[in-house]
């Protein structure tokens, strides 16, 4: 039996399977002590002062702002930004908090009932009471996690693709907004609310400070997937490959593109295309992509086989680094490790190990081919020893 038949209290008692069959890109689902006990990882000075730090994306909202109705402005933010602001109707939200707070980062370990590769990165927003950042749509699945203080969540129903949004501001704010029945909640720490794409939601801050954890989850829209694979096939195709009319019949119009004519472009196109090793390269690739290019940083001075070694044989344990992302795939061609938008070829049993993320130490070594690819992706930047008083739980 698989550890994803058990109901899991995260799933409001749910199994994995049964979430994933009827709620998961579905439908909402509100869970009471998803966590229970929750003790929010993170304070609001902490998260203030990774809002002023350079390299992190952080955005404030004000429903009220100088500028205008739902200004929004872009970090890296200072002192003086926080206290000018008055005491209501703003939010603060910084992404990617899961690549800086390790505690953060831990939480990932709670969904997995779904592949890593899918989730894109956890989000921390604040509200001193009133806050919102309006009702709105996403395009992606998100877990909204009440960490401190109370937030009362609205929803609006699925949306369909034109619903209009207010124009000229960087958020997908609805003109209208209508509340669906029984869809009015205030949540307490340690509550949980799952949302699929596009369904409408206004949260907002209640009596006593707000914050709330968006574990949010990655899907390539159509227009990103067809234009990044085509160009993935194309870097590896000839001039020579051209569409080709061998055998066709005479034109009876000079200027007609007749049906035979676009059936073969077609077929050309289509059979080009359609590889499933290659679509599952490209797939794997750009699944890894890093959130942030400049997250993943190459060692100046590159460690050397011997290096590696004998730093496990220290003890020293190895990890992924935060920002990094991992996948394997095994097919009839052999097994892919992909990390950070690169693809190597390894066997499973190395690919695996490597893209499990606890850390690794120096039994690591006994797989095959382990030394050298596990250089490789340190000198890239893709897995580290950290220094002292980096891992803290």
């Amino acid at each position: 039996m698989s550890h994803h038949d058990k109901p899991l209290t995260l799933l409001g008692d749910l199994t994995p399977a049964d979430f994933l069959a009827n709620y998961w890109q579905q439908k909402p689902l509100l869970i009471r002590g998803a966590i229970p006990d929750f003790v929010s990882p993170i304070d609001p000075d902490e998260l203030a002062g990774l809002a002023c730090e350079p390299g992190v994306e952080a955005r404030l909202v004000e429903e009220n702002g100088p500028d205008g109705p739902w200004q929004v402005s872009h970090g890296p933010f200072d002192d003086a930004t926080f206290e000018r602001l008055s005491e209501g109707h703003w939010s603060l939200l910084v992404q990617a908090v899961d690549h800086y707070v390790p505690s953060i980062a831990a939480l990932m370990d709670e969904f997995d009932f779904l592949p890593r590769w899918r989730l894109d990165n956890i989000m921390v927003s604040y509200a001193p009471p009133g806050g919102s950042v309006g009702p709105h749509i996403d395009q992606y699945d998100v877990f909204l996690l009440q960490a401190s203080g109370h937030r009362r969540w609205q929803l609006g129903g699925k949306q369909p693709d034109n619903a209009p949004i207010i124009q000229g501001i960087d958020l997908r704010i609805l003109q209208s907004f209508e509340i669906e029945a029984d869809s009015d909640w205030t949540l307490t720490p340690g509550d949980m609310l799952y949302l699929p794409p596009g369904w409408a939601h206004h949260g907002v801050s209640q009596t006593d400070d707000c914050m709330t954890i968006s574990v949010g989850f990655r899907a390539p829209s159509a227009d990103e997937a067809i234009t990044s694979y085509a160009d993935y096939v194309g870097e590896q195709m000839s001039d020579s490959q051209r569409y080709s009319d061998a055998g066709m019949a005479p034109a009876e119009e000079v200027g007609e593109l007749d049906d035979a004519a676009v059936e073969r472009m077609r077929q050309f196109i289509l059979s080009t295309l359609d590889n499933p090793e290659q679509v599952a390269q490209w797939f794997g690739r750009v699944m890894t992509q890093p959130k942030y290019i400049d997250q993943v940083v190459p060692l100046e001075e590159p460690m050397s086989e011997a290096d590696l070694v004998a730093q496990l044989q220290d003890g020293e344990p190895l990890f992924h680094m935060p920002g990094s992302r991992f996948a394997w795939r095994s097919d009839a061609s052999g097994t892919t490790l992909f990390v950070d938008g690169d693809g190597h070829s390894c066997s499973e049993t190395l690919a695996k190990r490597l893209a499990d993320p606890t850390p690794m130490y120096e039994e690591v070594l006994e797989i095959d081919g382990a030394k050298a690819l596990i250089t490789q992706l340190i000198n890239s930047g893709s897995l580290g020893f950290m220094g002292e008083g980096d891992d803290e739980e």
